[in-house]
């Protein structure tokens, strides 16, 4: 299989599968015949908001590098644009106008996952070296361009404006993200024990609950991690977040090949990762530390939704004997972004 940009892909990927210059990975098995099955999934007309309020967790210790949304009001003639009435500038006028801003890191509450938010390093050219890249042989400083260059060790400034000029949120956004999910509701069967959950366990739930997936179907685990959260009023207890909870195994091969083999589009969860975070310990020379993520966002273009708030839906769905629904999800429509809020609603 030729691509202008690799000469191998990595073994088990859907690399090229979709078309040389793909960015939507699986999302192109979300066809109208899975928004269509989704749609007859709606029975009683109503809707589950799937976000965390986007000021949460909280502080920024759950990730240091991420931190709560800010809002501050615009600027109208030098004053804070906030209950400004417009009778300052116009006598007869009897409005009163608010007007905001925000500065806000786009993965830090309820999120998704593009496809050029986790690379890898992978010899795609064939020639011994292995490069900086993304799903699809999208390359590190060509199409994923940062304010440094990290190639060959290095640090050069690069002048070109930052962003992803290839697998950016735009392209999910554009493909709405709308279609038949399924929930699999691990807090019902482990409570919320910190456990890694790899292929047996998970075929035991799915089996035990008569869960089926499907391909083009978009998976959602809930864990009951959303709900902790919450109860921690944005005061994050590391403690109890980093020992709470399962999440899925990304070192189970089992696992990352029936991931495979379902054809699932997207993988969501209410917890931090998605995946059992930190990972089991690498016994390979080299390995990713988020096995998971490689396998989904780098390997297959499945895209990852992280700190979903799903239990109000999973808790409806248990109590009428269902676990369906429609989901409608697209990001923001923010060009060259690599990740990005959602406000999810789950329709039952």
């Amino acid at each position: 299989m030729s691509n202008p940009r690799w000469k191998r892909r990595p073994p088990g990927s859907t690399w090229g599968d979709f078309g040389p210059d793909d960015q939507r990975g699986r999302l192109n098995l979300l066809t109208p015949k899975k928004v269509l099955e989704g749609v007859a999934e709606v029975k009683e007309g109503l809707s589950f908001c799937l976000s965390l309020p986007l000021d949460y967790p909280g502080e920024a210790k759950l990730n240091p590098r991420r931190h709560p949304p800010r809002l501050q009001p615009t600027v109208r003639e030098g004053k804070p644009n906030m209950n400004f009435p417009i009778a300052r500038l116009d006598p007869k006028a009897t409005d009163v106008i608010c007007d905001d801003a925000a500065f806000i890191h786009l993965q830090y509450s309820t999120q998704w996952d593009s496809l050029a938010h986790v690379g890898q390093l992978f010899d795609a050219d064939g020639d011994g070296k292995a490069e900086m890249v993304y799903y699809n042989g999208y390359r590190a400083g060509e199409h994923i361009i940062g304010p440094l260059d990290y190639r060959d060790g290095g640090e050069l400034p690069v002048a070109a404006e930052p962003g992803a000029r290839a697998l950016g949120v735009e392209n999910m956004a554009t493909h709405c993200i709308q279609g038949r999910a399924v929930m699999i509701d691990l807090e019902a069967h482990f409570g919320r024990a910190h456990k890694a959950v790899g292929f047996a366990e998970l075929m035991d739930v799915l089996e035990k609950d008569r869960v089926v997936v499907e391909e083009g179907d978009i998976v959602c685990l809930r864990t009951g991690y959303d709900r902790l959260i919450l109860s921690m009023k944005k005061k994050p207890d590391l403690e109890i977040l980093n020992n709470s909870c399962a999440g899925l195994d990304g070192r189970d091969e089992r696992l990352l090949n029936w991931i495979t083999k379902s054809g699932l589009v997207s993988l969501i969860s209410d917890n931090y990762a998605v995946e059992f975070y930190p990972s089991r310990p690498c016994e390979a020379d080299h390995c990713a530390s988020l096995p998971l993520h490689e396998h989904c966002l780098f390997k297959l273009g499945v895209n990852l939704g992280e700190l979903w708030f799903l239990s109000d839906l999973a808790d409806w769905l248990r109590k009428h004997g269902r676990y369906r629904f429609l989901m409608t999800a697209p990001p923001l429509r923010l060009p060259g972004a690599v990740g990005s809020p959602a406000t999810p609603v789950g329709t039952v």
